[in-house]
């Protein structure tokens, strides 16, 4: 079985053709700074090749298309014919309370998925644009829908509900769902695989930082608490999203701009984060060039981003009466060096013991810790696309 997985990001698409049978990539990559300028795609073959094509992308649905034009390419195509396809498997951001897993996608279950837009108006677009682009290049092809608030569902109510009239959880559903899940899952479990530890008695911090953000506390292999709210606006500073910010300043906001409730949303979730703070680009490696360059506007996104993380790291360490491990992930997470060094200088009270030198990678996994640490601080590069194309394949057997 062939199963193409598509993880329709706020600014990226990420791609995975896999062959179930023996569950090995046959060709993989993403577009990059969806809607920016110099976007790219980056192609990674099954003999380990790379390419890089330079591409116009303003939108998701022609990143889509030039995805499909690359898998049938006659130079670095993997496959002759789009046919050669059994299923799509999709990253879904945000089903409310309608979807707590994974599931084919129908109309019916289009039309409920589209009717929680509001809740997540960078990504639930954009994963029906990715949803919509397959059904018109290959009608009745069957797919997947994978939640990004499964992996929360273990959250107890004191964590998850909102110090607002009960009503309205009842009524309206409003409760922090998480986000990111897939990842979050994916790390944690191999971050033990990858220390040779149990998911059992581990008190683990895993930290997804991409243009989106999010954080979340595992203890005993389930998360008891996550950073993103009803929406994926709250938590971290990220590249165009505010995070955590006092409701009354939105109310002030509201009233000296004269918004209403859809202009408001805008201005939090697509014009604030580091790019509402520089006045320019939602990429951290533009941000951190930048603040290289001693732009001074560039050097406090930095600070308050890292700080952010830092802060969160803090409280879900008490929030579990210790950490034993904290995982970097994501494109951020990943790849930046001085992001990882940032938030980890100053945790030494909660037993981490940095190693600078360790610390020198980017996208592998890596222990970045001393030897003598207590907590162990490790990179482990997510890998979502497999769990979705095993949820994908489980689904339609």
């Amino acid at each position: 079985m062939k199963i193409l997985v598509l993880n329709c990001g706020s600014s990226s698409i990420k791609y995975a053709l896999y062959n179930m049978d023996d569950k090995s990539v046959m060709t993989s990559g993403g577009a990059e700074r969806v809607g920016l300028d110099n976007a790219f795609v980056k192609v990674k073959l099954a003999n380990g090749e790379k390419k890089q094509i330079m591409h116009d992308i303003p939108e998701h649905t022609e990143g889509v298309k030039f995805i499909f034009s690359l898998l049938t390419d006659p130079e670095i195509g993997v496959i002759k014919d789009l046919k050669e396809i059994d299923a799509v498997g999709h990253r879904m951001v945000h089903g409310g309370e309608k979807f707590n897993k994974s599931v084919i996608l129908t109309d019916e279950v289009l039309k409920a998925f589209e009717e929680c837009s509001d809740l997540a108006p960078l990504h639930n677009p954009a994963n029906l644009k990715g949803v919509n682009a397959v059904k018109e290049l290959m009608p009745g092809l069957p797919q997947v829908g994978v939640f990004d608030t499964a992996f929360h569902q273990t959250m107890p109510a004191k964590a998850y509900m909102y110090a607002i009239p009960y009503d309205l959880y009842e009524k309206y559903g409003v409760r922090r769902y998480g986000f990111h899940g897939t990842s979050h899952r994916y790390v944690s479990a191999r971050a033990c695989e990858f220390l040779g530890i149990k998911a059992e008695g581990t008190k683990m911090i895993t930290c997804h930082i991409g243009n989106g953000g999010s954080i979340a506390a595992v203890l005993d292999g389930k998360c008891i608490d996550t950073s993103m709210g009803l929406t994926p606006l709250e938590g971290l500073v990220m590249g165009t999203r505010a995070g955590d910010i006092d409701g009354g300043a939105v109310t002030f906001i509201e009233k000296k701009l004269g918004l209403d409730a859809d202009g408001m949303s805008d201005l939090l979730n697509k014009k604030s984060g580091v790019a509402g703070i520089t006045g320019g680009s939602s990429d951290m490696r533009d941000v951190e060039n930048a603040a290289k360059a001693g732009e001074p506007k560039a050097v406090l996104a930095q600070q308050m981003y890292f700080y952010r993380i830092k802060k969160y790291i803090g409280a879900y360490a008490a929030a579990m009466g210790g950490v034993d491990v904290i995982v970097f992930t994501a494109g951020v997470g990943e790849n930046q060096i001085s992001m990882r060094s940032e938030v980890c200088k100053g945790l030494e009270f909660l037993g981490v013991k940095f190693d600078d030198e360790k610390n020198n990678v980017r996208g592998e996994e890596a222990i970045i810790s001393a030897d003598d640490s207590k907590v162990k601080v490790v990179v482990i590069p997510t890998d979502e696309e497999l769990m979705i194309a095993t949820d994908t394949m489980n689904l339609l057997k």
